[in-house]
């Protein structure tokens, strides 16, 4: 489970609603049928205007990988591979990886593996490999398109549910004592559309960006291994490429570990 979509969702609840407490103010009125309908529907009904269906089927995935850690291989583990694998084709040859590569889990490696092996042109393997982390980002960042473009819809259709509350409410001025109740049940729909939009929806679109941004490094130290090892560099060369992809502080846990392999 991704705990930090699940804290945050939680704090942003907390906030509002020990925030309203403390104001002074009733969590009873946003029981408001009327708001929810303007707020969550509307922001629907803007989501199917602006994206075709095939991108919206994709939501509820979308969602899972907001609250679901997606399991990847990190890259602290492909230096070893690698290394690996580069000790195994010096001392065997390239086709001796054959017998390696259905042990590796990652569709995007196996594949760059597969070709590697059967002796394509390295060219070609760069571009298709390249291709596919196109494709991806790009599917990617239509997925964040959504929650982006539902956290700037929310709001105004929280301001449109306020207006049509204060309508109801000064459209019948006789009673005067369920006159504020009114009011305040009126920007209970702004309430909702400010606190979706930037507290679920455009939090939300940045994590998807976040996620894409280091599945896509991940997949590109991928290929400069895949490469490295078609050109038949040495493991040394290998993984002093590779730990060019590693954050400076996360290199000295892993010099150890790539020392006793």
């Amino acid at each position: 489970m991704e705990k930090s979509t699940v804290i945050g969702v939680t704090l942003g609840i907390l906030a509002v609603t020990v925030g309203m407490v403390l104001k002074g103010a009733s969590l009873s009125v946003l029981l408001n049928p009327a708001a929810f309908m303007i707020i969550i529907v509307g922001t629907a009904a803007c989501l199917f205007n602006g994206f075709p269906m095939e991108n919206l089927k994709r939501f509820p995935s979308l969602i899972k990988q907001l609250f679901r850690q997606k399991q990847m291989m990190t890259k602290a583990e492909l230096v070893p591979l690698f290394v690996g694998l580069s000790q195994t084709a010096r001392r065997e040859g390239i086709l001796a990886l054959e017998s390696r590569v259905d042990e590796i889990s990652d569709p995007f490696l196996r594949n760059g593996l597969t070709m590697v092996i059967d002796g394509l042109d390295p060219d070609f393997v760069g571009d298709v490999l390249d291709a596919e982390i196109h494709n991806m980002e790009e599917r990617h960042r239509n997925g964040a398109l959504i929650f982006s473009q539902a956290g700037t819809y929310a709001p105004t259709l929280g301001v449109l549910g306020a207006v049509v509350g204060l309508i109801g409410a000064l459209g019948n001025l006789n009673d005067i004592e369920k006159l504020g109740h009114s009011i305040a049940a009126a920007f209970v729909a702004t309430l909702l559309g400010i606190f979706t939009g930037y507290v679920i929806w455009h939090p939300f679109a940045n994590k998807l960006k976040i996620i894409s941004k280091k599945e896509a490094e991940l997949m590109r130290m991928m290929i400069e291994g895949v490469l490295s090892l078609q050109a038949g560099d040495s493991p040394t060369a290998i993984e002093a490429k590779l730990i060019a992809f590693i954050p400076q502080h996360e290199r000295t846990d892993l010099k150890p570990k790539t020392e006793e392999s």
